[in-house]
């Protein structure tokens, strides 16, 4: 039994480039500072602003996020994804450690959306830079070895930050300054310089279902943002209005709220590559997505659940939407990526990236409205009943796509 679980563990890591390995020690560090934005409204709320301010804060940040995006994208595509992260890294960093010296709300705002603009210009780079070091057959893979990556930095800067809120919040825009900063100089250290040239002299390969030479006339890509849109509005609540559940209606400390927080990591850290694993080619993408969203929905019904203990009902949430994710997140990169080529994968992962940051922004604002206009109950109705619309969209999606393979196979 044992030696069995080591072998699947072992085969769930087999394959993949010394490369990718270290992008994904680059993105350790990284996010292993990343406690500003999950502690952002209650960080507002700290220093004597409402939920709702402190919600818009948050959805200016998907709107810089937005344009971050969109520009990372095209930057990548047109300079390469190399820089594109490194300069995305720096300028993040330093402007992580300047909002914390922010004190007027004015100023959070502005500064808040140039942060986003430079940070959020890393996602599309760094996603063509995973597929570049990968292959079609381990690129689900390769994806889920960053995500890896990422979750264990974010349990680490979940439960860190919890414990530098308790002491003082200005830590925490210091601690994401420097590990920002730590990597962008990393980068360059460990991973060789990889030119224009060499990025788009990467052997062709196989383009799934698509006829589209851009992202703006691939139909099924942007019925599939639209989709992605109502996840991500779902998903992102975790960082705005459940943090606040946590601490006003289940009566949680700021330590107690970055341990259940950190869970997620955790969890991720434990089994998601063995998941891909075992589901990687032997289900539809569309159809793990449509589970996915039907698992956040449940997840966020249970916070409904009268439980007198608010620890255990907070930790009973985050193991089964840390479950949706895992089960959808890793094929939704993988799906899309699928879809593009070498000249236009930055603009692929830039729309894709633009549907998270425009769910963030509506996500985050609506999110503290409806709270503030009706209470937690009603929301998380709310954003159950959108999880389970997405899991029909997903579901709609996958006969489409089986239906056009019988049409044309």
């Amino acid at each position: 039994m044992i030696s069995t679980t080591i072998n699947l563990y072992k085969n769930a890591y087999a394959g993949l480039s010394r490369k990718m390995w270290l992008l994904s020690f680059v993105m350790l560090i990284n996010r292993s500072g990343t406690m500003v934005l999950a502690f952002m409204t209650l960080y507002c709320h700290h220093i004597g602003y409402t939920m709702l301010q402190g919600g818009w804060v948050v959805a200016i940040y998907g709107i810089g996020s937005l344009l971050g995006a969109f520009a990372g994208g095209k930057i990548s595509d047109r300079s390469g994804f190399y820089y594109t992260q490194f300069l995305s890294l720096v300028l993040g960093g330093i402007l992580f450690i300047v909002l914390g010296q922010m004190l007027s709300y004015l100023a959070i705002c502005i500064c808040t959306f140039f942060l986003a603009l430079a940070n959020e210009s890393f996602r599309p780079a760094n996603a063509t830079a995973i597929a570049f070091y990968s292959t079609p057959e381990n690129r689900t893979q390769s994806f889920s070895l960053v995500r890896l990556a990422v979750n264990i930095g974010w349990g680490i800067g979940s439960a860190l930050g919890g414990l530098l809120a308790s002491i003082n919040y200005h830590l925490l825009f210091w601690v994401d300054g420097f590990t920002n900063l730590a990597a962008a100089f990393l980068l360059l250290a460990i991973l060789p310089k990889i030119s224009l040239a060499q990025q788009h002299q990467k052997p062709k390969q196989k383009i799934v279902n698509n006829t589209a030479a851009s992202p703006y006339r691939d139909k099924t890509f942007l019925y599939f943002l639209g989709l992605q849109l109502l996840f991500a509005i779902c998903f992102f609540q975790l960082f705005t209005t459940v943090p606040l559940y946590f601490k006003e209606g289940l009566h949680m400390d700021e330590f107690s709220i970055g341990v259940v927080m950190a869970m997620n990591g955790l969890l991720i850290a434990l089994v998601e590559m063995v998941i891909v694993f075992k589901l990687q080619g032997r289900c539809n993408h569309l159809i793990l997505m449509c589970y996915g969203a039907l698992l956040m929905g449940i997840s966020f019904l249970l916070l409904n659940l009268p439980f007198a203990n608010g620890l255990f009902l907070a930790t009973l949430f985050m193991f089964f939407i840390t479950i949706s994710e895992m089960v959808a997140m890793p094929f939704m990169s993988s799906y899309y990526i699928g879809r593009s080529n070498e000249g236009n994968r930055g603009q692929y992962a830039a729309l894709y990236t633009m549907a998270w940051s425009a769910a963030q922004v509506i996500g985050s604002s609506t999110g503290t409205q409806i709270v503030q206009a009706t209470g937690f109950f009603n929301l998380w109705l709310i954003i159950a009943g959108i999880s389970f619309i997405g899991a029909v969209g997903y579901r709609y999606l996958s006969k489409q796509n089986n239906h056009r393979k019988l049409s044309f196979g």
